[in-house]
């Protein structure tokens, strides 16, 4: 508001006609205004103030603050990066474990498929074995009732010998079969158990180290937080020295060094000096001056 505008309201009000509220209202917008240029000009001439005895505290405060957030920013910066490093880990992880189980489960699958052919083999032998028996049996009977009938000629009696020991001799050879089909599915079986066991001790070793690698994800983003939480405190600290080496220097401009200090931001003084006085002006318009 200027002086001119401020005698136009103060004329209306003589006449009746107030607005304490729009008065209050635009008091307040230039307050904020106010402030953000306080600290913005803070923010550029903090550095210029080191002799101005006022401005003491809120120079070195300032120094040390900002090297303690360069410090929190570094570190933040390393974390971001570990946890960074650790996606990429954990992805790796998951790509490369599924691989060789899934190497274990096609190998395994191929045993059981060997093992079925095996067994199909195995009940084809068992079954010939059984039939051979089953001959072997009713010629043995037949023998039997044929040596207790002198009528019967030696020929007969001699080809059925023979026919017995043959079907003894297929049936043996079945039965070596049988066993050696057998010793092949028990090593079938034991080849599954192992790889059971290798796709076991797999699972359990990609869970421990999936589960170590999210630990630590879940312990970064936490270190993270508190990281960024801190450089939040810091800004804000920060923010108040700034504001208030901002404010002095722009009402202190008779003092040569704060003159000196801020004397390329002269410009945004000015805008500050007419916001002050506008802000007054307001306010006594609205009878709170």
């Amino acid at each position: 508001m200027t002086s001119t505008r401020y005698f136009i309201c103060l004329a209306a009000q003589a006449l009746g006609y107030r607005q304490n509220n729009m008065r209050m209202l635009a008091a307040a917008e230039e307050t904020h205004l106010l402030k953000e240029a306080e600290f913005h000009l803070g923010l550029q001439v903090w550095e210029k103030v080191e002799n101005i005895e006022a401005l003491s505290i809120e120079y070195w405060n300032l120094r040390k603050l900002i090297t303690h957030r360069d410090h929190v920013a570094a570190e933040l910066q390393s974390r971001q990066e570990k946890l960074t490093s650790a996606h990429e880990e954990r992805s790796e992880l998951i790509g490369a474990s599924n691989q060789p189980l899934q190497d274990l489960m096609d190998q395994r699958q191929s045993v059981i498929n060997s093992l079925e052919v095996l067994a199909r083999e195995r009940d084809v032998v068992v079954s010939n074995a059984q039939k051979i028996r089953r001959a072997y049996q009713g010629m043995r009977t037949k023998q039997e009732v044929l040596a207790k009938n002198a009528a019967n000629e030696g020929e007969v009696f001699s080809d059925l010998s023979n026919k017995l020991l043959e079907l003894k001799s297929e049936f043996q050879k079945l039965k070596e079969e049988r066993e050696i089909l057998a010793e092949k599915i028990v090593a079938g079986d034991t080849k599954i158990t192992q790889i059971d066991a290798e796709i076991l001790k797999q699972k359990k070793g990609h869970r421990e180290k999936a589960s170590e690698a999210y630990q630590f994800i879940g312990d970064a983003n936490q270190e993270i937080s508190k990281l960024r939480a801190e450089l939040s405190t810091l800004d804000v600290q920060m923010r108040l020295h700034y504001t208030e080496i901002g404010k002095y220097v722009s009402r202190m401009t008779s003092d040569p060094e704060c003159r000196k200090a801020c004397k390329h931001m002269l410009w945004l003084v000015d805008i500050m000096a007419a916001l002050r006085k506008s802000i007054y002006l307001n306010h006594k318009l609205a009878g709170n001056a």
